[in-house]
């Protein structure tokens, strides 16, 4: 009979050994489902992620400049000076620049979109961290390289003197 108990008592061990293992992986599996989708996004899943209305809008003030025409806009999915500061850092022989970036950024496409005369403009964006380039000409022209996470439906950008990356007055 002894033996019988201790054969039993060890099936129960092992039992519950695996059932606390198991009630540990779907309580990590639980936490893991209820995170945000945006957060758990890889590169590959981001194109068949449904893109956001991205609305970029300039707000004039007294002393910006007035831009004659359309004002181009362009997003980066990374950080395109700091891929120029690392392009320029190391001698990469036979690799230009444009093969440089577009191997970082991993099979996306920059975007591109036009101000209105209204500065406004609405760009369909596949969520994730992108970088906002814009130019505004005059006599005193103003450069923005704004990071955007985006998601969700809807987003917004203002560009203001206040966020402009640079400030050139021409002479």
């Amino acid at each position: 009979m002894n033996n019988r108990q201790g054969f039993i008592q060890q099936l129960v061990a092992v039992a519950l050994r695996v059932a606390l293992v198991v009630a540990l992986c779907a309580s990590v599996w639980g936490i893991y489902r209820r995170l945000p989708r945006d957060e758990r996004t890889s590169l590959d899943d981001s194109s068949q992620a449904v893109p956001t209305a991205l609305r970029i809008v300039v707000r004039r003030s007294s002393g910006m400049p007035a831009a004659a025409g359309k004002l181009p806009v362009q997003l980066y999915p990374i950080n395109v000076m700091a891929a120029q500061r690392e392009y320029d850092s190391e001698h990469r022989p036979g690799v230009r620049f444009d093969d440089f970036i577009t191997r970082r950024m991993g099979g996306r496409q920059p975007l591109s979109g036009e101000l209105d005369e209204r500065g406004e403009t609405v760009i369909a964006v596949p969520p994730g961290k992108w970088w906002v380039h814009a130019t505004l000409g005059g006599a005193e022209e103003l450069t923005w390289r704004l990071p955007v996470n985006v998601s969700g439906r809807e987003a917004s950008v203002e560009l203001t003197p206040e966020n402009a990356y640079a400030r050139a007055k021409s002479f």
